[in-house]
């Protein structure tokens, strides 16, 4: 079900990890950010857009996680974007051929096994390197690239809304991620929370990839949250952070496991 975040804009939350689809209104259509994540959710999302008389006229991949690059038939065949960078190792995945096994047994453990669709995974248009704008007729939604969590990862900042899509940034659930082959993992994480900084002044709504939506006030709360984290890391201390350890959110323990990965591999590289 599409709930109302901001004046024109709405998000669709799915089962699996929390995780939201952004629907921005334009004139003609809707610009849909990261449209996910089982059959029957993307089904539903179709339902009620075709029930409020909008069609989908553009599309945005935040970034290349598999997560992040669904779609469905009843969804049209709308353009989809991401960044330059984004779309090259998308490119790079789908040159295996066996890229959507892997993603199948990637979660054939899982209670979402066997309802994802993966038909239209990953079928991105590279947007010039360095945009800064969706092309689309509706609001502008500007393009903060960076590589914190990803290769070609990208907030958009719907300033007329005051919404900022974080993708995988800013979540109240998971902690910071950081992208292990970067030969800066760190850097590129700080790096990126200081370009969100920037607009934070005019977000009123932050939507991150996975967890709850933040009201107004709560990206500076947030963005400060996942620098102490980051910055723990970077000076090998245990951050003391709420995501993680006893005082994780029921069903996400898992994330303190996620988040010893990242400090042995810290460690490792030292």
């Amino acid at each position: 079900m599409l709930s109302e975040v901001a004046d024109g804009v709405l998000v669709h939350r799915s089962e699996f990890l929390q995780t939201n689809t952004t629907v921005v209104r334009g004139r003609a259509g809707v610009l849909l950010v990261d449209p996910g994540l089982q059959d029957h959710e993307l089904a539903c999302l179709a339902d009620d857009l075709s029930a409020s008389g909008r069609t989908v006229v553009a599309g945005f991949s935040t970034h290349p996680d598999w997560d992040h690059l669904l779609w469905h038939a009843r969804l049209g065949d709308a353009p989809r974007y991401g960044t330059a960078r984004c779309v090259a190792t998308v490119r790079e995945q789908l040159s295996e051929p066996d890229i959507k096994a892997q993603i199948t047994e990637h979660l054939a453990e899982t209670e979402i096994a066997g309802r994802v669709p993966l038909d239209g995974y990953g079928l991105l248009t590279a947007l010039p390197a360095g945009a800064t704008r969706i092309p689309w007729d509706g609001p502008e939604a500007r393009i903060i690239e960076h590589r914190a969590h990803a290769p070609g990862h990208a907030a958009l900042f719907v300033a007329e809304c005051g919404v900022l899509v974080a993708g995988d940034m800013l979540s109240d659930v998971l902690v910071p991620m950081l992208d292990p082959d970067a030969a800066d993992p760190i850097g590129d994480y700080l790096a990126a929370l200081r370009l969100l900084e920037g607009v934070a002044v005019d977000v009123d709504v932050v939507v991150p990839g996975h967890g709850s939506v933040g009201d107004a006030g709560q990206a500076y709360e947030r963005i400060e949250r996942d620098r102490a984290y980051v910055l723990a890391l970077r000076d090998g201390r245990e951050p003391d952070d709420r995501r993680i350890g006893p005082s994780a959110a029921p069903g996400w323990e898992w994330v303190d496991d996620l988040h010893r990965g990242q400090v042995q591999r810290l460690a490792a590289a030292r």
